[in-house]
């Protein structure tokens, strides 16, 4: 496996920059997921990491050994695509084995090649099936099995789960989690679904508008997010945003619009009446306490693990979490209260104002 260095990376299309300049370091045998919405460049860095694409300015290295242009066949690398990109004349083992026949790699390794991966994904009885005969979930692990038998220097994902309903999801992503333990292998996985990226990755790059917005682990991004974008993109449902502003006395507080006053647990260190953007998790707003404010109940939704509460907050809407079934019977209103404990400060320019 390899370590991959991408520095100073930039992508035009024309006189448009949709990559600004990305740095980031891989580890050998981490996995590493881009995740962000739809058009922030996480595809188009992967695909210039493959050589399908590229690359503007800037360097990519992998394994010590810059790969600007060297064609994707020449990078050792294996990618596994969203639509499968199987051969419909070639049964499953022929699929697995296809870029090892093209190596000319002798008949016995490849036997030896195709019979382990297709040990490691449950292929065994499907080797002699054509991709028309297979679900969704069973051509999405041929196509990892084409990629393990190349025992590629990394993998690279481009949103290999989209196309499969949300049971088959979960499975997936449990399996390519316990391939990457049982492997080891570099990988770099591209999702706009936070769910996948949070619970498959090592560490998460949070991208948008071509421009990594923070790097670190998913607890890292979840509990601490740099900026209200990473705030508002990790976590479902997602971090609630009430606009105020910072008051000092008597006590750190934000006051909101109605005049509301939330304390904060220490003093952030910014200019009285600076306007800022107060953020809470739904699982940490604190329902039915004596002393909250009253908020309106405009929606409840039960989820069988809890239940998510649509409230209106001095006109605001806030969303709560819980796993008390007893507010299903909560009546037009409910008190609500904001622990400082868990609260998330952002300033002006939507940047974390550190609050612990």
């Amino acid at each position: 496996m390899a370590s991959i260095d991408i520095a100073g990376i930039t992508k035009n299309f024309g006189n448009i920059e949709v990559l600004h300049g990305i740095d980031l370091d891989i580890e050998d045998g981490e996995f590493i997921v881009l995740v962000g919405p739809s058009g922030c460049g996480k595809s188009t860095l992967l695909r210039m990491i493959a050589g399908l694409e590229e690359v503007s300015s800037g360097d990519i290295t992998i394994a010590g050994r810059r790969v600007n242009d060297l064609a994707p066949r020449d990078r050792d690398i294996a990618m596994v695509f969203q639509s499968y990109a199987l051969y419909p004349h070639m049964n499953v083992a022929g699929n697995m084995s296809y870029s090892l026949r093209l190596r000319r790699t002798a008949k016995d390794r490849i036997a030896q090649a195709v019979s382990g991966a297709a040990g490691k994904l449950g292929l065994e009885p499907l080797l002699d099936r054509r991709p028309k005969a297979l679900s969704g979930g069973q051509r999405q692990r041929v196509a990892m099995g084409r990629a393990i038998v190349r025992q590629p220097k990394a993998f690279l994902f481009d949103e290999p789960l989209s196309n499969l309903d949300a049971r088959l999801r979960e499975q997936m992503r449990a399996e390519i989690k316990r391939l990457h333990a049982e492997l080891g292998a570099t990988s770099i996985y591209v999702t706009h679904d936070q769910i996948e990226a949070m619970t498959l990755a090592d560490r998460i790059v949070a991208m948008q508008g071509g421009v990594v917005q923070q790097v670190g682990t998913p607890l890292d991004l979840y509990d601490r997010p740099a900026n209200l974008f990473v705030a508002g993109f990790i976590g479902s449902p997602g971090m609630n945003f009430l606009p105020g502003r910072y008051d000092a006395a008597p006590g750190p507080a934000v006051i909101l619009a109605d005049g509301a006053r939330i304390a904060l647990p220490l003093d952030p260190g910014l200019a009285p009446g600076a306007e800022v953007t107060l953020g809470i998790r739904p699982e940490h707003v604190a329902l039915g306490e004596s002393g909250g404010m009253e908020a309106g109940v405009d929606l409840i939704e039960p989820t069988g693990l809890g239940i998510i509460l649509h409230l209106s907050l001095q006109g605001v809407g806030l969303k709560a979490f819980t796993a008390d079934r007893g507010v299903l019977n909560s009546g037009p209103s409910i008190r609500v209260s904001l622990p400082s404990a868990h609260l998330h400060l952002f300033d002006s320019a939507g940047n974390r104002v550190a609050l612990r």
